[in-house]
C-alpha cells in the first residue's frame, strides 16, 4: 500500500522534488509501463491542485493513443504534430499553452480546459509518451509547474 499526503505549504519548486520522489517510490520495483502510468496520473492528480484531466498518451505506431488518466473521457488518438500533446511529441519539448483557445490547431477533448501543460517522455532521446495535464482556468500552469512535471517524466522514462 502506498500513502502520501501531498505537501501543500512547499514552494512549488520543493512540492514537485517531492512529488517526483514519491513517483519513483510508487513505481519502484513495478516494471509494467500500464500500472505505472495509471499510478503516477492519480499520483499527479492528487498532488497538482486545479486539474480536470491528468494522464498518458503513449506513443504507438507514430501516433499519440491514450494511455491512463484521471478526468473525463478524452480523444483516443492523436496525430504527432497537432494539437498541444502532438506538437510535445513532434518537437519533443514540453509545451506550456496559457490559453489553449489561443493555441493553433488546439484539439478540444473537453470544452472546459482553458490551459495545458505536456511534457514529453523522453527514453534515448525519443519521445514514448507524453504527461497531459489539463485545468480549467486560464493560466493555471508556469515554468516551475513545467519544471516539475518534467522531473515526473525523468521518472516515467526509467520503466518507458
Amino acid at each position: 500500500m502506498f500513502d502520501i499526503a501531498p505537501p501543500s505549504d512547499l514552494p512549488k519548486p520543493l512540492a514537485y522534488t517531492a512529488l517526483a520522489q514519491s513517483a519513483a517510490a510508487l513505481i519502484e520495483g513495478e516494471h509494467d509501463p500500464v500500472a505505472n502510468m495509471a499510478n503516477l496520473a492519480a499520483l499527479i492528480w492528487m498532488s497538482v491542485p486545479r486539474l480536470n484531466w491528468a494522464g498518458f498518451y503513449r506513443m504507438v505506431e507514430g501516433e499519440l493513443v491514450l494511455g491512463p488518466f484521471i478526468g473525463k473521457p478524452a480523444c483516443i488518438r492523436i496525430p504527432v504534430g497537432q494539437g498541444v500533446c502532438g506538437t510535445a511529441a513532434a518537437l519533443g519539448a514540453t509545451q506550456l499553452v496559457t490559453d489553449v483557445h489561443a493555441f493553433p490547431g488546439h484539439i478540444a477533448c473537453d470544452a472546459q480546459s482553458r490551459s495545458e501543460l505536456v511534457v514529453p517522455v523522453l527514453v534515448h532521446g525519443r519521445v514514448r509518451a507524453v504527461i497531459d495535464l489539463d485545468s480549467p482556468e486560464l493560466a493555471r500552469f508556469d515554468e516551475e509547474d513545467a519544471a516539475g512535471i518534467e522531473l515526473v517524466a525523468r521518472v516515467a522514462s526509467t520503466f518507458l
